[in-house]
């Protein structure tokens, strides 16, 4: 049972570093090869990089607000979740494998983010995609870290709940 407990300790805290990793280490390319608001076109005009420095929530949201609210509401709130996202993972043994690997996504994503609004001042976005008929904010692997951690969380309540409608269904 140790060794069991081990590996999920070691397995969970990898996935945690690699979301880190990756985000610190693409932001830190960005912040130092590419200027501010450069346009560098990946793949045609569909997927660019752009540098910009948010210093507000999710698509700049709260930019515009007093110092003091936004160090509380952006920096300190986010904190506390971080830290309780942290404590719940790690203690709770019996967790969904699937909603383990989620909170590591979501975790991830919210500490590379924090992480630069605290050391940086602000968070670092940089990509950009265009589909035509719609088009993303710009933003980056920490937010792609914690959409994804999201859309486990989603399906993994879609299961349950598909899954406790057929019992449901076959109790009638």
């Amino acid at each position: 049972m140790k060794i069991k407990h081990t590996t999920r300790l070691i397995f969970l805290t990898l996935l945690l570093l690699l979301n880190i990793g990756c985000d610190q280490v693409s932001k830190h390319i960005i912040r130092n090869k590419v200027s501010d608001y450069e346009h560098i076109s990946i793949i045609k005009d569909r997927f660019t990089l752009t540098k910009v420095e948010n210093s507000g929530a999710f698509l700049s949201l709260g930019d515009n607000m007093p110092y003091l609210f936004r160090l509380v509401i952006l920096t300190g709130l986010p904190l506390l979740f971080l830290f309780y996202g942290l404590y719940f993972l790690f203690s709770k043994r019996n967790l969904p494998v699937s909603m383990q690997i989620a909170l590591c996504f979501l975790i991830g994503g919210g500490i590379g983010n924090l992480y630069d609004r605290i050391v940086h001042g602000s968070v670092t976005d940089f990509m950009h995609m265009d589909f035509y008929i719609f088009q993303t904010g710009v933003f980056n692997f920490a937010d792609i870290s914690i959409m994804i951690g999201v859309g486990i969380l989603l399906v993994q309540s879609m299961k349950r709940k598909m899954i406790n409608k057929d019992i449901e269904e076959e109790s009638i």
